[in-house]
């Protein structure tokens, strides 16, 4: 019979490209997720029945033992930008990955990939920051033997970054920045989904690896970049750290009087403090280069889905040939 992987958050951006990888390899591959309803697109990964969603709250023991029963490997790719609520930066990047590897290692599960961030750092001013140390400490206390991956900004035809920049774009005239100087080395989804799955496989050695795509850049040189793609002119203009701190607090004191009919999408005070420091892989670092992984770059795969923000769309390419075209 095939092996099984439990994919904890496996409908979501990252997790979905891990459960192609698995199915594709022959693994039967259980989705574990809020809303397994709306993770049914996750079946077509595989044969009938291979691929299935279920259900799971990765705040309760029951729930995350009932899906990883039975598993040979498990992969972590839960995590949150909510400050507050049920599913909270605490309750889900600290708690609910502790609660993983715990229940992992009573159901005699093989192996253990843990998706974290850069910049994890039990002693930063950032509780997203914060939360994932602690988070990474419990994998580690309760499965010393985990894979833990640390990856930049992740960009793919799903990400919420070029995406919702490229956006922006489309709406207005100026692109305002916070933190315009951060570096930041971005790293393509499949690339984080190739190294997981040596991680699930068994074929990664145990540890931390900082995922990084070939190139650190700024904020603001990205953001020129993705308009380069997008076939917009935009002035991009950097904001101090400190009016990014009001702004944010504004946007939160909104959500928070609002008791969360206004939910804050825009700007946290959390990711300011992100924002104002670099998120790039260390030097001394393992990375891809230790895993047998040469990442893609960001121009091989940001002209692929951010066409429809350009001014013509897909036909873009069309009328610039038909530019070059001789009366």
């Amino acid at each position: 019979m095939s092996k099984l992987v439990t994919i904890f958050g496996g409908s979501g951006f990252v997790g979905r490209y891990i459960a192609r990888r698995m199915a594709k390899d022959g693994w039967r591959v259980r989705v574990a997720c809020r809303h397994p309803n709306d993770a049914m697109f996750v079946r077509t990964y595989g044969v009938v029945g291979q691929v299935e969603p279920v259900f799971c709250n990765i705040r309760d023991d029951q729930s995350v033992r009932a899906v990883t029963h039975g598993a040979d490997a498990v992969v972590n790719c839960v995590g949150t930008f909510d400050a507050r609520g049920k599913n909270n930066f605490d309750a889900v990047q600290a708690e609910g990955a502790s609660r993983i590897a715990r229940i992992a290692t009573e159901q005699g599960v093989s192996n253990l990939v843990h998706i974290s961030a850069i910049g994890a750092d039990a002693d930063a001013e950032s509780d997203y920051a914060r939360t994932k140390a602690e988070g990474e400490a419990g994998i580690l206390k309760h499965f010393p033997g985990a894979v833990i991956l640390r990856p930049s900004v992740i960009f793919g035809a799903e990400d919420n970054f070029f995406n919702r920049f490229a956006g922006m774009a489309r709406r207005m005239p100026v692109l305002p920045l916070f933190g315009g100087e951060s570096l930041f080395q971005p790293v393509y989804v499949d690339d984080v989904a190739a190294a997981a799955q040596l991680g699930a496989e068994g074929k990664a050695a145990a540890g931390v690896y900082e995922l990084g795509g070939p190139d650190a850049e700024s904020f603001r040189d990205l953001m020129k970049q993705m308009l380069e793609v997008v076939q917009r002119r935009r002035l991009v203009l950097n904001q101090p750290i400190w009016l990014g701190g009001v702004l944010a607090t504004v946007l939160d004191g909104l959500s928070y009087v609002s008791l969360g009919l206004f939910s804050n999408s825009i700007l946290t005070r959390d990711q300011v403090k992100q924002l104002g420091s670099d998120n790039v892989v260390s030097e001394d670092a393992k990375g891809f280069a230790d895993l047998g992984i040469e990442p893609m770059s960001l121009e091989a795969v940001l002209p692929d889905y951010l066409w429809p923000y350009r001014p013509s769309g897909q036909y873009a390419a069309i009328k610039d040939s038909a530019r070059n075209l001789k009366v």
